[in-house]
């Protein structure tokens, strides 16, 4: 594809070009995945390698206590890994309304009994025994030396953290592990994390068996148990991560691959399904018509995603039939091009977060997010080996009609989705959105930049973004056109104008294949809302 590399948008950053790329949130493991690359690793490599540093630099979004998925193209195939952890045995909603009380709806936010299974540390496994070069060892390495000797805070992590601080410091562990002055770090401070390195070390010595059946599974519950949890070494133990078939949506000759359900990813295909009903490239790129079409159709996705998606076990409704040509036609249909709408779920039964992508010159990428939920997850921190739980259970019901009720092993709803784009069966680019219900909404107006528009990556990462909330609220970022605004709000959007980026408009990061890995190799981009970092050779 030719991009049009004249950036319409004030940007701090230029598209990167290069054979070999990592790009990522914070600058240092992008330069970790690409020390992995240098040592003769692949992509997949490199990928694990930024991701265990991640932990340790980006602890406000992730760490060894998280989630992961990841979509890779090893070169000849697609590959799906779903690395969402499961409930601990004893979670049923009799459990939570014998402990919250009976009008208890969710799991809590935060807290002990907000923590699932961590299934970050079996990802990086899982991924490395099937497509790693490098032993697992070496992936470990610039993390424990990173969390060792420790690094200087960057601005927007300490925003986050600072925000975090009040919320979580009488959590168990927090304070112990985040507030190392009795604060948060300012920016600037160094900040050394050594019981992550004691846990890392462990991770790499034993391949990740320390963190599910050894010391680290041991210290779990026992913190656990001290804390008055329910996660126990069994649990850790029965869990693994499952290689899946990515699921897909057609868009303007392209193909958008997402990790099937129990994610949201499918809440993009959904959006792109409808939007493919509309000539929206014909409309100038910044205008109210186009913003208000990707709106509605964003908004009849999540409809039917926060209807129907949970672990597959219990879905009501299967992945084709949500994504069934006919009835995206007709959820298209609903959509009135004069007039802002509150859509429910339809019937298509006929009759939160980091994320970082690599690829390397033999045409090997990777799509990978990671995450620990909300900001620090559930404030729970193990403190001998600093594993930062995550809160994914808060993703349950209590409601026992719905299809996303706690159960005992069962995997809650999931906002992290990676993502992959294909052309006629062939790797096009590796990229994702994080931020909660905000990614299948940057996926899709990312996409529809490039694709409609044909805005390079940066351009369309450096865009002004909206974000749906709920039934006609919808936020944008201060730099949108004021009267793209005014003109929204005229159509019965219900507009809040945000100044602050860095929370809620999600943060993206896009590797696009511009041929021949070997020879013409990739272009990447690196959202500006974030710390972070595409970089290469």
């Amino acid at each position: 594809m030719k991009f049009d590399y004249a950036n319409p948008y004030t940007s701090t950053r230029i598209p990167v070009f290069a054979r070999n790329v990592v790009s990522t949130s914070h600058p240092q493991a992008a330069q970790a995945g690409l020390r992995i690359l240098y040592q003769g690793g692949n992509a997949v490599d490199a990928a694990i390698a930024t991701a265990a540093a991640m932990t340790v630099l980006e602890p406000v979004s992730n760490g060894l206590g998280s989630d992961a998925f990841c979509i890779l193209w090893d070169g000849k195939k697609l590959h799906g890994l779903n690395g969402s952890g499961s409930a601990p045995q004893s979670w049923t909603p009799d459990y939570f309304s014998r402990k919250y009380g009976a009008d208890a709806r969710t799991p809590p936010q935060r807290g002990i009994d907000s923590v699932t299974v961590p299934g970050a540390v079996g990802t990086w496994v899982a991924m490395s025994e099937r497509f790693g070069k490098l032993p697992f060892e070496n992936l470990m390495a610039p993390a424990i030396e990173i969390a060792e000797r420790g690094y200087l805070m960057p601005p927007v992590v300490q925003q986050k953290w600072a925000a975090a601080t009040p919320l979580l410091q009488s959590q168990p562990g927090f304070a112990q592990s985040f507030l190392p002055w009795g604060r948060a770090p300012e920016v600037g401070e160094l900040f050394r994390f050594q019981a992550a390195a004691r846990a890392l070390k462990a991770i790499a010595a034993t391949k990740g068996d320390a963190f599910y059946s050894g010391e680290i599974a041991e210290a779990l519950e026992k913190f656990s148990n001290a804390n008055g949890g329910s996660l126990k070494v069994r649990d850790l133990a029965n869990w693994k991560p499952e290689w899946v078939e990515p699921i897909a949506q057609n868009y303007r000759g392209h193909t958008l691959h997402e990790i099937p359900p129990n994610g949201q990813g499918i809440a993009a295909l959904i959006a792109l399904g409808i939007l493919e009903h509309f000539d929206i490239g014909s409309i100038p790129v910044d205008s109210v018509a186009s913003q208000h079409l990707q709106i509605e159709a964003m908004k009849l996705a999540f409809a039917d995603t926060y209807r129907y998606v949970s672990d597959p076990s219990s879905m009501e409704v299967t992945p084709l039939q949500m994504l069934d040509g006919a009835y995206l036609a007709s959820r298209a249909k609903l959509i009135d091009v004069n007039k802002a709408q509150d859509f429910k779920a339809g019937n298509p039964v006929k009759g939160g977060t980091i994320y970082l992508t690599a690829a390397d010159e033999s045409g090997m990428m990777v799509s990978f997010i990671q995450s620990n939920y909300m900001g620090f997850g559930s404030g729970c921190v193990e403190p001998d080996f600093g594993i930062s739980l995550q809160n994914r259970g808060h993703g349950f019901s209590l409601d026992a009609k719905s299809p996303n009720v706690v159960a005992p092993g069962k995997r809650p709803f999931h906002t992290i989705i990676p993502a992959f784009l294909a052309k006629d069966g062939a790797p096009v680019m590796s990229f994702g959105v994080m931020g909660g219900n905000m990614q299948p909404q940057g996926h899709m107006q990312t996409l529809v930049r490039m694709l409609d528009y044909k805005q390079n990556p940066q351009a369309a990462c450096d865009a002004p973004r909206w974000r749906f909330n709920s039934g006609l609220e919808i936020n944008v970022e201060a730099a949108m056109d004021p009267n793209t605004v005014q003109g929204l709000t005229e159509l019965g959007h219900k507009v809040d104008v945000i100044n602050d980026s860095y929370q809620d408009f999600g943060a993206g990061q896009f590797i696009w294949r511009a041929g021949d890995p070997a020879v013409e190799g990739y272009v990447a981009a690196s959202d500006a809302r974030r710390d972070g970092l595409a970089a290469g050779f």
